[in-house]
């Protein structure tokens, strides 16, 4: 049988609303950078031109090319982060770029795509059961590699992300229990910080009896129920020390104030503060473009990176913020539309992965510039400043509709 032309078959729905959100985005760069009288947009444009060919590469390799080279793209990702170790260039801090002359290349960013390649690889092998604990966790050793070297640089933004693999996971037949834990464990971290460890571990109790006399087990699952227990007990107890001693005081001072308990908006809870004034202040339909009093006086730091929605929110208002809002939230359901069209597991897993990188990058950074979650530097796709990040989400999302468009020569 003739392989069919893939170019006929690309999806445009999903390109046209990439090719959106870039253009917005360049538009919301060009106006938080002119009152810093930077050359920032100037910079972008550069990058978005260069996205073009890239984009041209991505797609003139055969789909195949993807699914075969996998592991090896992924070592060479693996290489990448390490290397950074050695020849990284440290910048407010992290160490987590190249630097190649005045250019710098983050690593981290491409290692997205390359661990989504490895995670689709191993879990098309058709011998794959996650319900057996030794796959379990050799993919889950996948997704961790990358974090254990992310990590040190440090970057634990970047590193929050390759959480959402879980869920991919879970998509695949990973046992659900995975997911509520993890889930719970979040709240009670959260839960302990708030109130005292003694009162979170009996609201714990309780919810360990209700569910111990709704069960339909009885008395068989009170050793089950005691072990949750003393589980639970020692994790709350842990919190506290793990909050001082692991956490860097900058990510104690960010969950305190996002908590209430410590009020600091000259210090640390400065961005927040100006992000939350700077979007309050465009109402419903903003103060037009190029006319934001905040953001031409330079009030929000990096207004241009990880701050950029707070230009969204005060030039182009509720209204304007919504319809960015919907332009996402249009492509994520595109992505797991077409994944569940797929006819091969490697793409439809691959599928997922993109759209839960896309949808954590941007679920993190709103909440971020909302004061709704802790500052840990995630920007938000197509919209934050800088060439590695633009590419990095590029190549990520460009490789899957290069796969879709494949699977007109796929059995």
């Amino acid at each position: 049988m003739k392989n069919q032309s893939v170019s006929n078959n690309i999806d445009w729905i999903s390109i046209i609303i990439y090719t959106l959100l870039v253009i917005l985005g360049w538009l919301n760069i060009y106006s938080s950078s002119l009152s810093s009288m930077e050359d920032t947009y100037q910079k972008q444009l550069i990058f978005i031109v260069l996205t073009i060919p890239l984009i041209f590469v991505v797609l003139s390799v055969d789909g195949k090319f993807y699914e075969k080279y996998a592991s090896i793209i992924f070592i060479i990702s693996l290489l990448s982060l390490v290397g950074l170790f050695a020849f990284g260039k440290t910048i407010a801090g992290q160490r987590c770029w190249y630097a190649i002359g005045s250019f710098t290349l983050q690593p981290s960013e491409f290692a997205k795509a390359a661990t989504s390649l490895a995670l689709a690889k191993y879990l098309s092998d058709t011998q794959i059961n996650l319900k057996e604990v030794s796959r379990q966790w050799q993919a889950l050793a996948i997704i961790l590699l990358p974090v254990m070297l992310i990590l040190p640089q440090p970057d634990p933004g970047s590193a929050l992300i390759y959480s959402i693999f879980i869920i991919v996971l879970y998509r695949e037949g990973l046992p659900a229990w995975y997911v509520l834990t993890g889930f719970v464990t979040i709240f009670l971290f959260v839960l302990t910080l708030v109130l005292e460890p003694q009162y979170v571990i009996l609201i714990g109790l309780a919810v360990l009896v209700i569910i111990h006399f709704k069960s339909r087990l009885g008395d068989r699952n009170i050793v089950l129920s005691s072990i949750l227990f003393v589980l639970m007990s020692g994790f709350v107890l842990s919190v506290d020390y793990v909050f001082d001693n692991v956490f860097k005081q900058h990510h104690r001072d960010r969950f305190n104030i996002l908590l209430g308990k410590t009020v600091d908006m000259k210090g640390v809870g400065y961005n927040t503060n100006q992000s939350e004034i700077a979007i309050g202040s465009g109402g419903w339909i903003g103060k037009g473009f190029l006319e934001g009093t905040q953001t031409k006086g330079g009030f929000v730091p990096e207004q241009h990176t990880d701050y950029i929605f707070t230009t969204v929110g005060e030039e182009w208002g509720f209204a304007g913020s919504l319809v960015v809002i919907a332009l996402f939230a249009g492509l994520f359901l595109r992505i797991i539309y077409l994944a569940e069209r797929q006819k091969t597991k490697f793409s439809r897993v691959y599928g997922y992965c993109v759209a839960g990188i896309l949808f954590t990058h941007f679920f993190v950074n709103i909440a971020m510039v909302v004061g709704i979650f802790p500052t840990i530097g995630v920007p938000l796709p197509f919209f934050s400043y800088g060439g590695s990040g633009l590419w990095g989400f590029t190549i990520l999302l460009f490789i899957f509709i290069k796969m879709d468009a494949n699977k007109v020569n796929e059995w």
